[in-house]
């Protein structure tokens, strides 16, 4: 079967297999306390309570009702801010998690098909990442997990919850991607990309909360400060109507991811996991990834790895049954994890294998006898496998990493161009899935 007639199927069928089909497609909610505003040559609106201030770029996030906008000084134009989700199959729902005390003796390694395919191990002979920075927008991730280190001293919350940041109080998501960039080569757990890198949190998600798209443009804002040399962004809304509203926010993330990029930080972006058409959606727009000056991912994985009867059925550079696509949309693929459907609504032993295994740490939280989240009392460390261009999108974070450890007078065009130039479209597929092609790590050091 074709990998064109084998997404068309999963594209039809998902619905019907068990509710673990394709991510949902939402547009993003607005807000009514939160707005984000254009200033006027850069000058703050004093009158107006600022949220962040995003130096470097003429936005502003704020906290005021509309007609309070409309009398403020220094603003140019606005417009509410919105809430973004996080974009992973509902798969992942169903997938294991590992408890961290059953491995502490036995590498994961062998479980790591992402990794294996990408050949980490041959690029760690020139650089592991030392000497870059990457930072994780989305959860948070766990500086207490054993397999990771984090720069807490840098992490930053950006959502006001007051619940801190190097912890995932948003959930495991941030942990997962961040272990995916830098899980250390310690002799327990598993293996990331570019575990000599500087991990830094930038924690954009509460607990049970979407974030905030000002949240988000105030960390992008805040990589670039701190000198880091990627950015990683596993979240997005989609579709966001291109006319009205949905032409400030492209504008304000224009403005926003451009000034990042002119900094050296390169923002890797995932494309989304609603088998969307991205390319000829004219009237929508992806927000982030479709924002200027960022690399998009879409993600790519196997069906059968060491639980199929036959081996293979697909390899690990097989387009996603969730991914989006579009030529011009998406300018790498890398592994993000694939699932057969059927299997999993089967429970098949090893279904999961076909996603990707990296480190989550579950927050155990305070409450309120409202059951309000007061605080966050630890974390449970472990592993678990995840599915999504959530997990794709880190894989080529970490390879930017490598890319500049080894070429550190690069700046975020260069590395992104020697990701692009060492990439191939792998044999029988199109081009369409990959951009520039699936993610070469070693050709492009």
């Amino acid at each position: 079967m074709t990998p064109e007639t084998r997404r068309t199927f999963l594209k039809v069928s998902g619905a019907v297999l068990g509710g673990i089909a394709t991510g949902t497609t939402v547009t993003a909610a607005e807000r009514t306390d939160r707005f984000i505003v254009e200033t006027k040559g850069g000058s703050l609106p004093g009158d107006l309570e600022v949220i962040h201030e995003m130096p470097g770029v003429d936005f502003a996030i704020v906290r005021a009702s509309e007609p309070e906008l409309q009398d403020a000084r220094g603003v140019r134009d606005y417009a509410p801010d919105v809430e973004i989700r996080l974009d992973d199959p509902d798969v992942n729902e169903e997938a294991p998690t590992v408890d961290e005390t059953s491995v502490a003796d036995e590498p994961f390694y062998p479980l790591q098909w992402d990794k294996q395919a990408l050949d980490v191990e041959t690029a760690h002979e020139t650089t592991t990442g030392e000497g870059t920075r990457v930072t994780i927008i989305d959860t948070g991730v766990a500086a207490g997990h054993p397999d990771l280190e984090v720069n807490e001293d840098l992490s930053r919350n950006f959502t006001g919850d007051g619940l801190g940041s190097a912890n995932p109080a948003g959930g495991y998501h941030g942990t997962h991607v961040g272990g995916i960039v830098a899980a250390q080569t310690n002799g327990e757990g598993v293996a990331g990309t570019a575990p000599g890198t500087d991990l830094v949190d930038c924690r954009v998600f509460s607990p049970g909360a979407l974030a905030s798209f000002g949240d988000i443009l105030a960390a992008i804002v805040y990589s670039a400060m701190i000198d880091a040399d990627a950015a990683n962004l596993s979240l997005g809304a989609y579709p966001v109507p291109r006319q009205a509203n949905g032409q400030f926010y492209g504008r304000a993330l224009n403005s926003t991811m451009t000034y990042a990029n002119k900094e050296g930080t390169l923002l890797v972006l995932a494309a989304g996991n609603d088998a969307a058409d991205l390319q000829h959606d004219k009237n929508f727009i992806s927000l982030p990834n479709e924002g200027a000056q960022g690399l998009s991912v879409a993600a790519t994985g196997p069906v059968g790895f060491n639980w199929g009867d036959e081996g293979l059925e697909e390899p690990p550079t097989s387009p996603a049954f969730y991914t989006n696509y579009g030529t011009n949309a998406v300018d790498l693929a890398a592994p993000g994890g694939d699932a057969d459907l059927e299997a999993a609504e089967a429970e098949v032993p090893g279904w999961y294998f076909d996603l990707v295994l990296n480190t989550i740490a579950e927050p155990v939280y305070e409450t309120d006898d409202d059951g309000n989240v007061t605080g966050i009392d630890g974390s449970v460390y472990s592993y678990g496998w995840a599915a999504g261009t959530s997990m794709a999108a880190p894989q080529v974070a970490g390879a930017a990493a490598l890319v500049k450890s080894a070429n550190p007078s690069y700046d975020a065009n260069q590395v992104e161009s020697a990701l692009e130039r060492a990439a191939d479209v792998p044999d029988g597929y199109d081009k369409t899935y990959y951009g520039s092609g699936f993610l070469n790590i070693v050709d492009a050091l």
